[in-house]
């Protein structure tokens, strides 16, 4: 699916810190489309889109502001992403972000590997087209959007639980066990 030049593009989560699902959201048109997203993924494309942005050599406005940005219903994802892929188009000024559907290999059982081990070896050996064709979307949208979505990424994932100051990961309300300080303490305040 490919949205050329979107109306809108944004990030957001839904549930407790803790537990929220990150989705991913734009709109051309009447068409929109949502993928949930990890929140590494969210975190990662905004710094992506920031250094982007910082070769491109050009003033990048503001965008829409944060409050225009939030998730739009209904949040029916189309897949979770796996790859995400961003970049830049100089001759049409607008980035690309492109999302690739997270395909997983069901794992067989042991005992059905060892039939379907021998059922290859009697006729053609399994193959990378044996694995599926992830669906891909392509979204086109302006620096502004761009810059804009990667502001609210980052303030969207903030918004969940607090970080280790030593290890970076997060801490839950009765603490963590950071490995950061190699068993010497036992939980580890912000």
């Amino acid at each position: 699916m490919d949205l050329e030049r979107v109306d809108r593009i944004t990030a957001g989560a839904v549930g407790e810190p803790g537990e929220r699902t990150f989705f991913l959201q734009a709109r051309q048109g009447d068409r929109s489309v949502t993928i949930l997203v990890e929140k590494e993924q969210v975190e990662l494309l905004g710094t992506s889109i920031l250094e982007i942005l910082a070769t491109v050599g050009r003033e990048t406005g503001e965008g829409p502001p944060s409050e225009e940005l939030g998730l739009e219903p209904p949040l029916e994802p189309l897949w979770r992403a796996g790859r995400l892929s961003i970049g830049y188009a100089e001759e049409r000024d607008l980035m690309l972000l492109e999302i690739e559907e997270l395909v997983e290999l069901e794992d067989e059982p042991e005992d059905e590997q060892d039939e379907a081990h021998d059922v290859e070896t009697e006729s053609t050996p399994a193959t990378e087209t044996d694995v599926p064709e992830p669906d891909r979307v392509r979204l086109w949208a302006t620096r502004e959007q761009m810059f804009a979505l990667a502001r609210h990424g980052a303030a969207v994932a903030e918004r969940g639980r607090p970080r280790c100051r030593f290890c970076g990961n997060p801490i839950d309300p009765e603490g963590h066990m950071c490995p950061a300080m190699n068993g010497h303490r036992e939980t580890a305040e912000r």
